[in-house]
């Protein structure tokens, strides 16, 4: 029995010593200074956290379970460096949260928090994901191509990478007890990967995104029409589906990157989730195009260079009024100075000018990605900022 016993507890002890296991702790600090040509109707000059990277901290690990296959998780908090407060709406690990598994040959399944993969295999195309920030997004991050709207309840499988190729998808549970469909987010995607070369497809779909625990609510406990105050879309949260198909592709010339982004979305079946101003089951739609550039001057500097194109279409209004649509024209300009493999300083601007009418029914004003609106058809931001990744 002794002898028994003891190989029972070598194996044990083996049987652990296989399971490899590892933690990381990191995350990013960016904090900077801004000059907003006109917030609400008055210039500003302010203080803020995150614009080129969001400020976080998380923990990721794995644990080798032998075969090729890991356990894995990750949980990222975000935070206002400026204020110290919680951000993604004062949630603890508001950026992601998730545990899963992955094998070395087909890739990785994960269950909790999100990014959908219109995020991970074309938003990380354009230039706010490459060097601007979310100042820098499409207007009011209308595609979400900046990840402005995370994903709870979500399942999540992402491929290995086949010679360049990779996939992947997320469907997002809506949670709620006899609606099926309601607050469920589905997303699918592909990228290639190869040599100069980098191509990326995405679609998502969200189900009563306007709703606490829709897609739109997920960074807050309230429902989001009351918290979506962008006015490019804010008027077109009772839609019953958000949609979104995108596209992008970059291509490198030796130092120099050049790349574009096609996005095409609808807020589809208006009234449906809400009370609206306009005609039940209407279907606001907006088509979104950026180019981009970028160049690496040396192994530390960093020049880029974008613009971005958004049109929306015309929609009907309750009185039978039509709504002709709102475009929005947005140009940016970067450089970026790394003084260490960890720490950069960086010099950010945005120009956007709006014409037509918006989703209230106004004449559109200017409304740069998560700044207070413009009382005008024009606006500027520029930003300095410094940032460090540990």
């Amino acid at each position: 029995m002794k002898k028994v016993f003891f190989v029972v507890a070598i194996g044990a002890l083996t049987n652990v010593a296989h399971a490899q296991s590892t933690v990381t702790l990191y995350g990013i600090v960016d904090e900077g200074i801004n000059y907003n040509s006109n917030s609400g109707g008055h210039p500003l000059f302010n203080m803020s956290s995150g614009v080129l990277s969001g400020s976080r901290f998380g923990l990721r690990g794995s644990e080798d379970l032998g075969g090729g296959l890991k356990a894995l998780f990750n949980v990222e908090n975000g935070f206002d460096a400026t204020s110290g407060k919680f951000s993604q709406g004062g949630l603890l690990f508001g950026r992601q949260a998730y545990v899963g598994l992955s094998n070395i040959r087909w890739g990785s399944a994960t269950l909790g928090r999100q990014y959908d993969a219109l995020v991970d295999y074309v938003g990380v195309l354009g230039a706010a994901d490459q060097w601007g920030g979310y100042i820098v997004a499409h207007a009011g991050d209308i595609d979400n191509f900046n990840n402005a709207f995370r994903s709870n309840n979500t399942v999540k499988f992402s491929s290995a990478n086949f010679g360049g190729l990779s996939f992947g998808g997320t469907y997002s549970f809506g949670g709620v007890a006899g609606q099926f469909t309601q607050n469920q987010i589905w997303s699918l995607g592909a990228g290639y990967n190869r040599g100069p070369l980098v191509l990326g497809v995405g679609y998502l779909n969200a189900r009563t995104p306007s709703n606490a625990g829709g897609l739109m609510g997920n960074n807050t406990t309230t429902a989001t029409a009351s918290v979506v105050s962008n006015p490019i879309y804010a008027g077109f949260t009772s839609a019953n589906t958000y949609q979104v198909a995108g596209a992008g592709a970059a291509y490198r010339f030796g130092a120099t990157t050049v790349g574009a982004t096609y996005s095409n979305i609808k807020f589809m079946n208006l009234g449906a989730n809400g009370n609206s101003s306009f005609r039940a089951g209407e279907t606001a739609t907006f088509n979104n195009a950026e180019l981009n550039f970028k160049y690496q001057i040396t192994p530390a500097l960093l020049l880029g260079a974008a613009f971005d194109y958004t049109r929306g279409s015309s929609v009907v209004q309750t009185n039978g009024v039509e709504n002709r649509g709102s475009d929005y024209y947005q140009g940016a300009l970067a450089a970026d100075y790394f003084l260490s493999k960890r720490t950069d300083v960086y010099v950010v601007g945005v120009y956007q000018k709006a014409s037509g009418t918006n989703s209230r029914n106004q004449n559109a004003v200017a409304a740069i990605n998560s700044l207070t609106a413009s009382n005008s058809d024009r606006a500027t931001n520029v930003r300095i900022g410094i940032r460090h990744k540990f």
